[in-house]
């Protein structure tokens, strides 16, 4: 029998509406809780949050905004983080997509994580897939000159996939070269999905591609 939804959050709540940023831009709504935001440290798709929430314990200082497009996810999230005295962090219920096209400025990200995305396996789901050429030259775009991009996958044919849209990109250089990705990174927050499938034996890749000092016209 599964559990009933708890809505009510047992201290402050770090969530954030679209409209919020629109109005407030990330340095009013970071204000007195960071150093400096932006730029600001992100997830992509933060599923149950230990990996945002480790990062942000690990640098207090440094804004870090987690998008995830599910409101259970994000309610769940939001409830855990109230628990700590992390105040560096904002919840953003939204696609990926529409925090980056929308609510990011050109260079005001230092990094970029998006780890274990869906692969949407079947062919006719493909165009689905959050890692496509034109979501990545918008990533790359908001990154400060050096920001990185952290991408992970499981899956062999999207981690080809993924490879080449990263390898194509005239705005990111691959950090990693010569190797293309690692299938491991010592002292990487593992999430309990990836501790899970590194028991099953599935091949992990990780990419880690850097913003270059390059200029492309808007």
């Amino acid at each position: 029998m599964s559990r009933a939804l708890r809505y009510d959050i047992p201290g402050s709540d770090w969530r954030v509406c679209e409209e919020d940023v629109r109005a407030k831009g990330w340095g009013e709504i970071f204000a007195r809780d960071v150093d400096s935001a932006p730029p600001l440290v992100v997830e992509i798709g933060f599923g149950r949050g230990e990996f945002l929430l480790d990062l942000a314990a690990r640098a207090p200082r440094v804004a870090h905004v987690g998008v995830e497009y599910s409101f259970k996810r994000v309610l769940k999230v939001a409830r855990r983080l109230a628990r700590t005295p992390l105040r560096n962090v904002r919840l953003l219920e939204a696609r990926g997509e529409l925090l980056v096209d929308e609510l990011l400025p050109a260079g005001s990200v230092s990094v970029f994580w998006i780890n274990f995305p869906d692969p949407w396996p079947k062919k006719r789901h493909a165009r689905r897939r959050l890692v496509q050429p034109a979501f990545v030259s918008a990533l790359a775009r908001r990154l400060v000159p050096g920001g990185h991009l952290e991408i992970a996958t499981d899956d062999p044919a999207y981690a080809e996939e993924i490879d080449a849209v990263l390898s194509g990109e005239p705005l990111l250089e691959n950090a990693l070269a010569p190797e293309r990705f690692l299938r491991d990174i010592a002292g990487r927050t593992q999430t309990a999905y990836e501790r899970e499938w590194r028991a099953e034996g599935r091949p992990l890749h990780f990419w880690t591609y850097r913003r270059n000092s390059r200029t492309l016209a808007v």
